[in-house]
């Protein structure tokens, strides 16, 4: 199964907005996640669900970068949620 991801919320902080929501890696070891933002200055993830992750999800891209394909690398069949802020 593909990686896959859904934008959960979003607001606003100071002049930056924050979005936010899920991720599964499924058998991939990493994946592209769409933050709806036009631009991505920084990005949080955080593995979750009852699976233990050996090594913490990374963020594979040099910030700032396009918020539409943020990449990042995971231990398969593991799932988490990520948080993003940018404008």
């Amino acid at each position: 199964m593909a990686m896959t991801s859904a934008k959960v919320g979003e607001t606003v902080i100071g002049n930056l907005r924050m979005t936010w929501g899920t991720w599964t890696a499924g058998g991939d070891t990493g994946g592209n996640i769409n933050t709806g933002l036009h631009q991505c200055v920084s990005m949080v993830l955080t593995a979750g669900g009852s699976s233990i992750v050996a090594d913490a999800p990374t963020v594979n891209e040099t910030m700032p970068c396009d918020g539409s394909a943020v990449t990042i690398i995971t231990t398969s069949n593991t799932s988490g949620f990520w948080e993003a802020k940018g404008y």
